[in-house]
């Protein structure tokens, strides 16, 4: 099946989801994850109208947004190593991986550099799993404080990325716990810090995620099909 069927069907079952739990299917962006996939594809997926492209890795990114035209927008999913911040500076939109204050300072160095205000996302491990980045749920709200006296950062909201299960409804409880922390931070009406994003779920379980209050999801696989890994365009660079 071809990446436009692909996206209208994607597309289509958000559309679903959405209006299920009473929301409006306009709330909801599609975040095409196109780490690891060639050109041609992210080529193919922008001919088909998507625009949000999502990587992991700092220098695949740098390469393919020298070669992906606008309207093509760039966000950054991936872990975030803060020495790399300044290689995206000039690319992304929209930063969802923000774990740690001592990322959020460099971030707001470099953004304050090029004299623009950079878009984040807090990540929360609501799990605890060792393997996965996120400050804890306990944590958030004083990173959300912290974080939020940088004038060069605008807090949008969080992300997570719950556990792999099989069967999609046992993530529901760590989408609803997201979505809890985001109404717990907005009650402390930290100035500067807006919770109107959240951004969860993937190929496997966006549906449940868009149930549960999703206004990001990050879907590749559904997508693009498997991954590419070329050697030219896998990248350590996070």
């Amino acid at each position: 099946m071809s990446i436009a069927k692909n996206l209208l069907q994607i597309q289509e079952r958000i559309r679903r989801a959405a209006e299920r739990s009473g929301r409006n299917p306009q709330a909801v962006r599609l975040v095409a994850v196109s780490k690891t996939q060639p050109v041609g594809a992210i080529m193919a997926a922008l001919d088909a109208g998507q625009r949000i492209f999502g990587e992991n890795y700092v220098q695949e990114l740098m390469e393919k947004a020298g070669q992906v035209p606008e309207p093509a927008e760039w966000h950054f999913i991936g872990t975030l190593q803060s020495n790399k911040v300044k290689y995206i500076a000039s690319l992304v939109t929209l930063i969802h991986s923000v774990d740690r204050i001592s990322l959020a300072r460099e971030i707001n160095r470099q953004w304050e550099k090029a004299g623009k205000v950079c878009d984040i996302l807090l990540q929360v491990n609501i799990s605890g799993e060792e393997t996965k980045s996120g400050t804890t749920s306990s944590g958030v709200i004083r990173l959300a404080r912290e974080a939020a006296s940088l004038p060069h950062l605008r807090i949008c909201g969080l992300m997570t990325m719950p556990p792999f299960f099989d069967e999609a409804e046992r993530v529901r409880p760590y989408f609803r716990e997201l979505r809890r922390l985001a109404e717990i931070i907005m009650a402390e009406d930290i100035p500067g810090v807006s919770m109107h994003e959240l951004s969860m779920g993937m190929s496997g379980d966006f549906e449940v995620a868009v149930e549960e209050g999703a206004t990001l999801v990050r879907v590749g696989s559904a997508i693009f099909g498997e991954r590419h890994y070329h050697a030219d365009n896998v990248k350590s660079g996070t």
